[in-house]
């Protein structure tokens, strides 16, 4: 836990921001890689289970017919409607075949840079501002944003899955613009495949201010003084 402490106290000494790791680690239901290449499509959490105050966590409905969020305890779940339209609600009774959730007791805001505007440029900033040893960690972003592409996962019922090609079918794609949000994230360099795709380091769900559009975040484009950073204290 020292280790841990120490490096993630280091984190983004460089920009002036730090982040320090609490009691209660990011933990990890699941793998993405066993839904994904092995078609392990059933819950392996139950949300009732974790949704307490202060906890925070995302990842995908059960049979990928959704997708979850969990805000300070609160369980969001979205669903599709059609491709214009979608369901958010706020329910417990739901599970997982993967999961990603943390414990933050307190967050500490902070300011982006300019260059700072989309999820690429965002990912950079995460990733070499944390130090190599670091472990995962949660971080929010709440604000106003240009634009966005989220999606759905909702696959038909049945569908058997062994790639992502397949796993993928049926998901719907909703573009968002100028809208008040607040994005839930996990970064980590140590769980490609289990909580993250192969070819980043971070995983991102983001939520409406009127919590009537809810999914994960594929793109986002916004000004960097619209939106603030947030991360453990």
């Amino acid at each position: 836990m020292k280790r841990k402490h120490l490096a993630l106290l280091l984190l983004g000494v460089l920009t002036g921001f730090t982040a320090t790791a609490q009691n209660n680690g990011v933990k990890v239901a699941g793998a993405m890689k066993n839904v994904m290449k092995k078609g392990k499509l059933q819950g392996t959490i139950s949300l009732d289970s974790v949704a307490k105050k202060g906890v925070y966590g995302l990842g995908p409905v059960e049979f990928l017919s959704g997708e979850l969020l969990i805000l300070d305890g609160e369980v969001f779940k979205s669903a599709v409607r059609n491709e214009n339209s979608m369901e958010v609600e706020k329910t417990n009774a739901v599970k997982a075949p993967f999961f990603v959730y943390a414990e933050v007791e307190k967050w500490k805001s902070v300011s982006l840079p300019n260059s700072v505007n989309s999820l690429e440029n965002l990912e950079n900033f995460l990733n070499e501002r944390t130090p190599d040893d670091a472990e995962a960690f949660p971080f929010r972003l709440k604000g106003k944003i240009n634009s966005a592409k989220i999606h759905i996962v909702n696959l038909p019922h049945g569908q058997k899955v062994s790639s992502p090609k397949e796993a993928h079918e049926g998901l719907i794609n909703y573009t968002l613009e100028d809208k008040e949000i607040e994005i839930l994230g996990f970064f980590s360099r140590k769980h490609q495949a289990v909580f993250t795709h192969h070819n980043t380091y971070i995983h991102l769900h983001l939520i409406t201010e009127d919590e009537k559009q809810m999914g994960h975040l594929d793109q986002v484009e916004f000004d960097a003084n619209n939106l603030k950073l947030y991360l453990p204290e």
